[in-house]
């Protein structure tokens, strides 16, 4: 990824994953958000799961719950390139 389209969160992919599992669409998701309190649109979404969009605690915690998860579910288990994603949060 070039310098603008560094990720930008790293649960991402297991979001996409466990809302496959759970049989949403992204607009299904988002739609379970937006009753939650998240105004979060399918394209909002579709950037979290590219990891082009940043994830606060807050969105962390009714991701979960959307998904029927617990919040460790939503981290991959061997994030891949850690270290050159830590140094990337600090430019």
């Amino acid at each position: 990824m070039d310098q603008k389209q560094q990720r930008q969160n790293l649960v991402g992919p297991s979001v996409r994953s466990l809302r496959i599992a759970a049989g949403l669409s992204q607009d299904g998701l988002a739609g379970k958000l937006q009753l939650n309190g998240w105004d979060l649109s399918r394209g909002g979404l579709s950037k979290i799961e590219a990891q082009l969009r940043r994830v606060n605690d807050a969105e962390f915690y009714l991701l979960a719950k959307a998904l029927r998860c617990e919040l460790q579910d939503l981290f991959p288990k061997r994030p891949r390139d850690l270290d050159e994603f830590v140094r990337s949060g600090r430019r």
